[in-house]
């Protein structure tokens, strides 16, 4: 059996990469040698040119969030733009509620 493709990302160069999952070492970005987010295998970048989509990404990845796949076919649910980064913010600041899982929230309250 092939072993399992997973994305890992650099942020500075908005790259990914797909690499074969194995033990957890550091790796680096092939274009400016900075380490890489591990972002799971269920994960589809946004297009280089995608400001917005990269700065969700960046929330989200910082958060500690991940796009792996589960049992149900995929990551559930993940913004998409800043306003719903924001609306969800906003929630969690307001409840207390820790910023990663108010982050995955399909509907805010």
């Amino acid at each position: 059996m092939p072993p399992s493709r997973t994305s890992y990302v650099c942020l500075p160069c908005r790259g990914s990469y797909k690499q074969s999952y194995g033990p957890e070492r550091e790796r680096r970005c092939p274009r400016c040698a900075r380490p890489m987010i591990h972002a799971g295998s269920a994960f589809q970048p946004p297009r280089r040119r995608d400001t917005e989509g990269w700065r969700v990404l960046s929330v989200l990845l910082n958060a500690g969030i991940r796009f792996h796949k589960s049992c149900c076919g995929g990551p559930g649910y993940r913004p998409r733009t800043l306003h719903e980064v924001r609306a969800r913010m906003s929630y969690a600041r307001a409840t207390g509620e820790p910023f990663a899982r108010a982050l995955v929230r399909c509907e805010v309250p």
